[in-house]
């Protein structure tokens, strides 16, 4: 990826002061819970940029990459998870992957998304429409991805792979994201909270924990005030004796290359790269659709 530069200095004074695209992991009620809290202020900023997103933009492709990179926490060794919302509304979509070692890439259906008036609230329902959702795994060494669907029925990015996680794996589990915009429109705070129900936990305590789940204040506003991961664990769910077990850095990246778009280039065969060429260029642009990143490739360099 090649990686776009952030030009405003008043967000990069802000971005080199907050420790920022770390991720918590933590247990609780004896292990019948695990979770990851996530502080992306700096991720979906990268994101932003590589994009070039407006508002509405940032806050759909945000936090699906948030909840993205909290899917993380479900993998098993080497794996990466390909998240995909297909909908009929005026954003069509996103396709966002997330792979074990902590790098998530994505991008929008339709960008930039049209609307007739401004943004009134930050209900994206409107936006997102009826569809369908789907999440394929590719564990390590096979050769066919495990695929779950669900149709779309909350318009709700966090509700939606709630509701994911409960019918296609049995598993009780909670999203939260959310982000931060100051009055000039910069994202000044991002993050996102992931919990979900170990066996043996009864509908008592599932229902407490849900209702401290529940409590958690914005957590994009809470970043932007100087909040911190610790305080939102320990605080929120004292009463359930969690422990962070693990931290871990999580950043917006893609693993294209220039030298990558050549293989693949050159697979195409003789006859369809002098059809890429035949206006009598001797450069073509190539635009990765998960980075935005732009290379261009000459014809000399095929043969």
């Amino acid at each position: 990826m090649i990686k776009a530069k952030i030009l405003d200095k008043e967000l990069q004074n802000i971005l080199n002061n907050i420790d920022a695209d770390k991720m918590s992991i933590f247990l609780m009620a004896d292990g019948l819970f695990r979770g990851a809290l996530f502080h992306g202020t700096n991720f979906v900023n990268q994101m932003r940029y590589q994009h070039n997103l407006g508002i509405l933009e940032t806050l759909i492709l945000g936090q699906a990459c948030l909840c993205s990179a909290l899917m993380v926490h479900t993998m098993k060794g080497r794996e990466h998870l390909t998240l995909r919302y297909e909908t009929d509304g005026v954003c069509s979509g996103f396709s966002t992957t997330v792979d074990s070692t902590g790098f998530v890439r994505g991008y929008l259906f339709n960008n930039p998304i049209p609307i007739d008036k401004p943004l009134e609230n930050w209900d994206l329902s409107p936006f997102l429409g009826k569809g369908i959702l789907s999440v394929s795994r590719f564990p390590e060494n096979r050769k066919e991805p495990q695929i779950g669907t669900v149709e779309i029925i909350n318009k709700n990015i966090a509700q939606d792979l709630s509701y994911y996680f409960l019918q296609s794996e049995q598993v009780h589990t909670a999203f939260n994201s959310s982000i931060q915009f100051d009055k000039a429109g910069r994202v000044i705070g991002a993050g996102g909270l992931f919990l979900q129900v170990m066996p043996g936990a009864d509908e008592e305590l599932i229902e407490r924990v849900e209702n401290a789940f529940n409590a958690c204040p914005s957590l994009g506003q809470w970043f932007s005030e100087g909040g911190n991961i610790e305080d939102i664990v320990y605080g929120l769910f004292r009463e359930f004796s969690p422990n962070i077990v693990l931290n871990r850095d999580m950043i917006f990246d893609c693993p294209c290359t220039k030298e990558k778009y050549i293989e693949y280039i050159k697979r195409l065969g003789n006859v369809e790269i002098e059809r890429l060429y035949d206006d009598g260029k001797d450069t073509i642009e190539v635009v990765c659709h998960n980075c935005s990143s732009v290379y261009h490739i000459l014809k000399k360099e095929l043969m």
